[in-house]
């Protein structure tokens, strides 16, 4: 298992619940594959620096994770078919112990 720490940005339009369960579905990926969230940091909405996808401003949320490839492959794949997700990004933080 190596860590990670992944960056994604939520359609701000969206209502709390709606946005939460964006976020559940998420971290949902991670700990169906044996991974656990260690961390997550709601930083709230911000504004973009330029427009992306029509948007001027999005949700911006940072998990730190625990994980196996398989879920950091499954969480890359569905992150990037989800319409809420604006943008995302993983970073791998640490090898494996």
């Amino acid at each position: 298992m190596k860590k990670y720490e992944i960056m994604y940005i939520v359609n701000a339009s969206l209502e709390d619940a709606a946005r939460t369960k964006v976020m559940d579905g998420l971290h949902k990926i991670i700990t169906d594959h044996n991974g656990t969230i260690d961390q997550v940091d709601e930083w709230g909405v911000k504004e973009f620096a330029y427009e992306i996808k029509h948007m001027n401003k999005g949700y911006y949320v940072v998990i730190n994770v625990t994980a196996n490839n398989e879920g950091i492959h499954e969480f890359d794949r569905l992150a990037r078919i989800n319409h809420n997700i604006v943008r995302y990004m993983i970073v791998k933080t640490q090898d494996e112990e």
